[in-house]
């Protein structure tokens, strides 16, 4: 079992790192605060010309997309429930070392854990990052009730760095002067910025938070006007002179998403499914997997007409539901992932993934056919069947994990399993979360692992390690099988014939 989440003690070490580096957090979730970390990620690259890194705290796909849209450059993702501490400091040092200011996005509000204590928090990582604390504060109806507010959040816990205020939704001048007064009389902090009301807006949600980058039809427009409207209504020069006086860090970078041992041979291809469906993917993940050797074949399922020769399939997460035409029309693709699952090919799936090896998925009245690897069928919900963090148990050894191990993940599916037409075979009990069927997850079929559980690399390093064995396995038996059929028979052999 993995000891409670606490910051390490500090200690001596041969290195600092001295990267600038800000958090945007907030009282609660929807107050802005991703529209704010996406605004100052341009508007720093536009205006000052800096090298900005991104970081959202949490699991979130989307947000971190967006995030890397905007800075440039691939956003990470730091989860003090998936990761250790240590794994978080080194993957921050790691990744953000050398660039002119490192930005996390918090999530949820500030002290928003995973139980009473906040455990887990944007505010614990604030710490652990010695990094300031902006807050964005919906103002909706409310003028001193705000300076309020701020006071909570800097009392609670006086460790956290609580630097400055940036008001959201404001209804006009007079709304303003009267929160700017307040919350900088009461508080003695800084409001860096004021945001109005917009009556527009760039950034449409919908069940999982924002509509994803890929499927978004005015990206540069989005993120340039976001820029812009930073650039003149928030001091972006004084938010950057914030991040400047974080402290420096005196921890060792020991950690951080390192890569598994080099596996010996030449290298293995590991198709990863990446397109307009099959968005969901941790850049961390993938860089495991490049660093220990493997060469990543991006495959679109939509366009391509078979699977491409490949040692294993990746299948992340996304959105089959919104492009279901598209992928059920493209049928001899299908069916040539369907035939390399029957041939033994190594599998890895995680939730639209696993809905996608399914027989097919229902939408409203019409089922759209998938691979058919599995036998089940998968239905669309209007509420979410599973969401937050999972603890999962292996009862039984597969092609990716030993029996016994635990993993720690997340889920955010709106789609069930329904119509199970065979017994299914599961590899994880879950001890938090729901899965696939309420206490059970990992569907297993010869070689594949379809679980609703996505996995972080830096805190699971046995991810990477195991699906880079499955595949090199899979590569010898293909070697093995066909030096057979090369070998010339043997006499008695030939006798015989």
């Amino acid at each position: 079992m993995r000891t409670p989440w606490a910051p390490p003690q500090r200690r001596d070490t041969c290195m600092t790192f001295k990267t600038p580096r800000l958090m945007i957090a907030a009282l609660r979730g929807g107050a802005g605060k991703t529209l704010v970390s996406l605004g100052l990620a341009a508007a720093w690259r536009r205006r000052l010309g800096l090298s900005v890194v991104p970081f959202k705290k949490g699991p979130d796909y989307i947000d971190a997309g967006w995030l890397a849209l905007a800075a440039s450059h691939p956003c990470y993702n730091l989860d003090p429930f998936l990761m250790s501490p240590m794994d978080i400091l080194g993957s921050f040092v790691r990744r953000a070392h050398g660039a002119d200011v490192a930005l996390i996005e918090g999530n949820r509000g500030l002290y928003d854990g995973v139980d009473a204590d906040g455990t887990c928090s944007s505010a614990e990582l604030s710490k652990l990052l010695k990094s300031p604390v902006v807050l964005v504060l919906d103002a909706t109806k409310m003028t001193r009730t705000a300076a309020a507010l701020v006071l909570g959040c800097r009392m609670l816990d006086p460790q956290v760095d609580v630097a400055g205020v940036i008001l959201n939704r404001v209804a006009g001048a007079r709304h303003e002067r009267v929160l700017r007064q307040s919350v900088e009389k009461v508080n003695g902090l800084p409001v860096v910025g004021v945001l109005p009301k917009e009556r527009e807006n760039l950034f449409p949600e919908r069940h999982m938070g924002l509509v994803p980058p890929q499927e978004h039809g005015r990206l540069a427009e989005a993120v340039e006007r976001l820029a812009e409207r930073m650039e003149a209504l928030v001091d972006v020069e004084g938010l950057h002179d914030m991040a400047r006086r974080a402290e420096r860090l005196g921890w060792p970078a020991v950690g951080g998403c390192n890569p598994v041992a080099q596996l010996g041979g030449d290298a293995v291809r590991i198709g990863v499914l990446r397109d307009g469906a099959f968005q969901f993917y941790y850049p961390e993940n993938l860089e495991a997997l490049e660093e220990s050797g493997a060469e990543l074949v991006f495959i679109d399922s939509m366009n391509l007409p078979r699977l491409p020769e490949v040692d294993a399939l990746y299948i992340g997460g996304g959105f089959p539901e919104t492009h279901l035409a598209q992928i059920a029309g493209n049928r001899p693709f299908r069916e040539s992932v369907r035939e390399a699952v029957e041939a033994g090919l190594p599998v890895y799936a995680e939730c639209g993934g696993l809905m996608f090896l399914s027989r097919g998925i229902r939408s409203g009245d019409r089922l759209h056919p998938m691979v058919g690897a599995l036998p089940f069928e998968v239905e669309m919900g209007r509420k979410p069947q599973g969401h937050g963090y999972t603890v999962l148990e292996a009862v039984k050894e597969t092609a990716f994990f030993p029996e016994g191990i635990e993993l720690r993940g997340h889920e955010f599916h709106y789609s069930r399993v329904v119509d199970v037409t065979e017994s299914l075979e599961f590899a994880f009990r879950v001890k938090k979360g729901f899965g696939v069927l309420e206490g059970w997850d990992g569907v297993c079929y010869k070689n594949v692992l379809a679980s609703y559980t996505h996995l972080h690399a830096c805190g699971q390093k046995e991810w990477a390690e195991g699906l880079l064995k499955a595949a090199v396995w899979h590569r010898n038996r293909k070697v093995m099988a066909s030096e057979t059929a090369l070998r010339p028979p043997q006499a008695s052999v030939v006798k015989a014939l």
